[in-house]
């Protein structure tokens, strides 16, 4: 049997906010919003469904894209471009850095509700090399 994820729902303060700001890191497209939700769909074919809520209803939630090379240079020059602040770790305690965790790249920042985005160049299942900060 064959399972994959189709779509998720993110809660946001600001539906088309939330959904403007990962698709351009990302450099993925805004789709058309339908009912309460703002679909953002990554190359996978799952759609991230932004739902705006009251701010107090957030729950920081934690989302990690798998990225190439290239997309993670793109999406790491617009961060800097837009003076975001990114970090090496999920903890935000090494701002400024990037890890090298299993021999890729990957870095964290926030969202504007709050939640927790990651890009990385290299699955977590590929741990035979011990993650490393820069």
């Amino acid at each position: 049997m064959s399972v994959e994820l189709n779509h998720t729902i993110i809660h946001a303060r600001d539906n088309r906010e939330s959904a403007e700001f990962l698709a351009h890191i990302l450099g993925l497209e805004v789709g058309t919003e339908s009912g309460p939700f703002i679909p953002v769909a990554t190359s996978n074919g799952v759609a991230l469904d932004f739902a705006a809520i009251p701010a107090e209803s957030i729950v920081m939630q934690h989302y990690a894209f798998l990225v190439s090379e290239e997309g993670f240079d793109a999406a790491f020059a617009r961060i800097r471009q837009a003076g975001i602040t990114y970090y090496a770790d999920p903890h935000l305690k090494q701002p400024g850095e990037i890890n090298h965790h299993y021999g890729g790249r990957g870095l964290h920042f926030m969202d504007p509700a709050g939640h927790g985005m990651e890009i990385i160049t290299r699955p977590y299942e590929s741990h035979e090399q011990t993650p490393t900060t820069s």
